[in-house]
C-alpha cells in the first residue's frame, strides 16, 4: 500500500519538475523575465495553499480511496492542459490548477501511513512515501529534456500527465482501509476549526513556513540557477539536474532509520522526532558554501547534501500528525498545516524572483540555507510534546 503513496508523490513531481526543466525553453519563447516565471510559480502555490486546507478535510471525509483519487485524476488533467499554454498568463492558470490537485497528495499521503504502520514504523514508511518526490525529480530532467529535444515541450506536459490515469487504474480496484483502523476511520471527526486551534496544527503551521520552501526553491530554480548562474545548456541540464534529487532520496531513508533507531534506544517520540529534524536542518545549511564556490561539480555536490537534509527532516514532520492525531483527522491535519508550506512558498517564490532579478542567487541560497534552522527552533520551543491532543478528547468521544 505504501508503493502506491510512493509512485503518485514521483508522478506529482514529475509533473511539477516537466515546468522546472522546461522553463529556459519556456521563458525565451514567452519572454518571461525572473519576476514574470516567479509569479507562475506563485499561481501554483496560490492554489496549492489554499487547497491544502480543503483536500485534508476532503480526503478524511471521502475516505482515503476515492479522496486521493480524486486529487490525483484532477491533478493529471491540469499537468495535460499545460500543453495548451499561449503566454505567461495561461501558463500561470494551468499551473494554479494543478496546485489545487496536487495539495492532496501529501494528506493521502499520511493517511495511508496512518492507516497501516503503526509508530515505530511511521517515520520510515513516511520516508518511503515521501522518497517518491526524489524518484519524480530523478526521472525528470533527462526524460523531460528528451521529450523537449525529440517532440516539443507540449508533448512533454501531455506524455507525463499521462502516468497519473496509469495509477489510477491500478489504485481504484486495489485499495482498501484495513480492518483494524476501520472503527477509528469511521469515528465521529472533529470539526477543521477545532483542529487548527490546538498548539500541534498552529507550531507545526508556523514552521512549515520556514522548511518547505526551500525544497520548492530547489525544485522550482535549481535548473534555473545552473543555466544563468553557471552556463549550463539544456542537454547538460538534463546530464546533472538529476544528481541531487538522488542523494535527497537516500535522505527519506535515513530520517526514517534515525528516527526509529532513537526510538529503539528508549528516547521518547517527542526527542526521537525533533532530535532527527534538528539533525538533517543542520545539515541543510551546506546550501551556503553551494553558491559560494566556483566549481560546478562541488557546488552540485553540497546542494545534494542540503536536499538529503530536507527529506531527512520531512521524513520525521510526516509521522508526526498520526503521533498525535487519531486516524481520521489527520489528513486534515498536515493539509492544515501545509497551508504554512504554501503561503511560505509564495512569499519566498516572489522574493526568490525579485533577488535574482536585482542582485544575484548568492543571498538566496544564504537565506535557504538558514531557514531549516529556523523551523527546528520553533518545533523545540512551540510545538510541545507529542502526544495525543487532550483539545479533542470530548469531541472525539462524543
Amino acid at each position: 500500500m505504501i508503493g502506491f503513496a510512493f509512485w503518485a508523490t514521483a508522478i506529482n513531481y514529475l509533473d511539477r519538475q516537466t515546468l522546472s526543466v522546461a522553463a529556459p525553453m519556456l521563458r525565451e519563447q514567452f519572454h518571461m523575465s525572473n519576476v514574470e516565471y516567479s509569479r507562475v510559480l506563485f499561481g501554483f502555490l496560490l492554489a496549492y495553499t489554499i487547497m491544502n486546507g480543503v483536500s485534508g478535510p476532503l480526503i478524511d471525509r471521502l475516505g482515503t480511496r476515492l479522496g486521493y483519487a480524486v486529487c490525483i485524476a484532477w491533478w493529471s488533467v491540469a499537468a495535460v492542459l499545460h500543453a495548451f499554454a499561449r503566454g505567461a498568463l495561461s501558463l500561470g492558470i494551468f499551473r494554479f490548477l494543478l496546485g489545487m490537485g496536487e495539495a492532496g497528495n501529501w494528506p493521502g499521503g499520511v493517511k495511508v501511513v496512518a492507516e497501516w504502520f503503526p509508530e515505530r514504523e511511521r517515520a520510515l514508511a513516511s520516508g518511503i512515501f515521501n522518497s517518491g518526490s526524489a524518484a519524480g525529480a530523478i526521472v525528470a530532467p533527462p526524460l523531460v529534456a528528451l521529450i523537449l529535444l525529440k517532440l516539443g515541450w507540449p508533448w512533454a506536459f501531455v506524455i507525463v500527465g499521462a502516468a497519473g490515469f496509469v495509477w489510477l487504474a491500478l489504485w481504484w480496484p486495489t485499495y482498501y482501509t484495513p480492518a483494524a483502523t476501520k472503527a477509528e476511520a469511521s469515528a465521529p471527526r472533529a470539526p477543521v476549526w477545532q483542529l487548527f486551534r490546538t498548539r500541534f496544527v498552529l507550531s507545526f503551521t508556523l514552521s512549515k513556513i520556514f522548511m518547505d520552501p526551500v525544497w520548492y526553491f530547489y525544485t522550482f530554480w535549481f535548473p534555473e540557477y545552473l543555466k544563468r548562474a553557471r552556463h549550463f545548456d539544456m542537454a547538460s541540464i538534463g546530464k546533472y539536474a538529476w544528481i541531487p534529487f538522488v542523494v535527497a532520496g537516500f535522505g527519506n531513508l535515513f530520517g526514517g532509520l534515525l528516527s526509529g533507531f532513537l526510538l529503539r534506544c528508549g528516547l521518547s517520540v517527542t526527542l526521537a522526532r525533533k532530535g532527527g529534524v534538528t539533525f538533517f536542518a543542520v545539515l541543510m545549511t551546506s546550501a551556503i558554501p553551494a553558491v559560494l564556490v566556483g566549481d560546478a561539480a562541488l557546488s552540485i555536490a553540497l546542494v545534494s547534501v542540503a536536499m538529503l537534509g530536507y527529506t531527512g527532516c520531512l521524513a520525521n514532520m510526516l509521522a508526526m500528525p498520526a503521533d498525535v492525531f487519531p486516524k481520521n483527522a489527520v489528513a486534515s491535519v498536515y493539509g492544515l498545516a501545509s497551508m504554512g508550506s504554501g503561503f511560505g512558498g509564495m512569499l519566498f517564490t516572489l522574493i526568490t524572483g525579485w533577488v535574482v532579478d536585482h542582485y544575484s542567487y548568492t543571498p538566496v541560497f544564504i537565506g535557504f540555507g538558514v531557514m531549516p534552522l529556523i523551523c527546528a527552533l520553533i518545533l523545540w520551543t512551540l510545538l510541545g510534546p507529542l502526544r495525543a491532543a487532550a483539545e479533542l478528547r470530548p469531541a472525539a468521544t462524543a
